[in-house]
């Protein structure tokens, strides 16, 4: 059951039991975390962040954390005049570690918070919990309930750093086409997309997103002849059958370095 916490307080919690002379038995000053409070926007949202500090050496995940990572999922159960938020994702790493890939943060992240109060204008009492994966050598999963009271001081600055640093949208950053072919299967479909850009960098990774939690993502296979990328992965439902694919629900981010874009849709082509 998740704890209500003190406005502007939370408590990590291990989902799973520590083993005595564990060296990850101690994990209280793992991740730190704290609600930043923002702005009422034009339109009656609340902006607020989630800022998390990890400990030395140690990471968590993107949404879309690779293969053996754990996406952090939230739940705002508890909170009052609030109709829905909007998580706002600012560019991940790319991780190498025992010959797997994932994709996080390391060190400290803001989280954007997109705050809908049901009643505009009115007071926003945040309750609720996220449970991420936190990595050093081995990876754990971790649940932070949180609590706030909204408005409060804002402290704008480092929530406005984070939307700055937002994978820049394709058609800013140079994409010149993008179209998408799919092949059934045996247990799902098979998405290449071929992306018109110049190289983004030396080591370039493609993620491909459907939207829908029930369908498994495999890491995409990236290729690339001149300025054309080619992005392949497989895309396999939990029914473990051919699916039809919502093309304009598709994102794909190309992430190099400190270089990342969004491309939102997947034409046919």
């Amino acid at each position: 059951m998740t704890k209500r916490a003190l406005p502007l307080a939370l408590m990590a919690l291990m989902t799973s039991p520590a083993l005595a002379g564990d060296p990850y038995a101690d994990l209280a000053g793992v991740v730190r975390a704290e609600v930043l409070p923002g702005w009422e926007t034009g339109d009656g949202r609340q902006m607020a962040g989630l800022r998390l500090t990890l400990a030395p050496g140690w990471k968590t995940y993107w949404r879309a954390p690779g293969d053996s990572g754990i996406p952090p999922s939230f739940n705002w159960v508890g909170s009052e005049n609030l109709a829905g938020v909007t998580v706002h994702w600012p560019r991940p790493e790319v991780f190498y570690q025992n010959d797997m890939r994932t994709i996080g943060y390391k060190d400290e992240v803001v989280l954007p918070l997109e705050l809908t109060p049901s009643e505009p204008g009115q007071p926003i009492a945040l309750r609720g919990a996220v449970e991420l994966g936190v990595c050093l050598d081995i990876c754990l999963p971790m649940e932070i309930s949180l609590a706030a009271d909204l408005p409060d001081s804002a402290q704008p600055a480092p929530i406005e750093a984070a939307l700055a640093a937002r994978p820049v949208p394709g058609d800013l950053a140079g994409v010149a086409a993008v179209s998408c072919q799919t092949e059934v299967i045996d247990d799902g479909l098979r998405l290449t997309a071929h992306i018109h850009i110049a190289q983004i960098g030396a080591d370039e990774v493609a993620v491909m997103e459907t939207g829908d939690p029930d369908v498994w993502v495999s890491e995409a296979m990236v290729s690339r002849a001149g300025n054309t990328l080619t992005a392949v992965s497989d895309l396999v439902p939990m029914s473990g059958e051919p699916f039809d694919l919502e093309r304009k629900g598709v994102e794909i981010t190309l992430l190099s370095g400190e270089q990342a874009i969004s491309i939102i849709g997947c034409p046919d082509g």
